[in-house]
């Protein structure tokens, strides 16, 4: 992990990691159950691109040169009663 809960005035990054030289820009997303949806359907296509957006800008104050950028989602499930489902959700767009 490079970093985690960067902020800037544009908004906030939960995970910077590497893998190789991939940046991955990943966003955690975490709901008490599935009543409404899935906690990974709550990372739109405006949400990705604003997420790639604040990758630029994270580039931009660290000395960190990678081959390509990816859109990860992490959701977490927490139901009242039973086990935590965490499901990583590579390169959402």
């Amino acid at each position: 992990m490079l970093d985690r809960n960067w902020r800037c005035e544009a908004g906030e990054i939960d995970i910077v990691a590497r893998e190789g030289r991939t940046l991955v820009v990943c966003e955690v997303k975490t709901r008490r159950g599935l009543d409404y949806c899935h906690p990974g359907e709550a990372v739109t296509w405006r949400k990705a691109q604003r997420l790639r957006r604040l990758a630029m800008r994270w580039l931009d104050e660290h000395d960190v040169h990678p081959d390509e950028i990816r859109i990860d989602v992490v959701s977490v499930v927490c139901p009242p009663r039973g086990d935590v489902a965490v499901e990583h959700l590579r390169a959402v767009c």
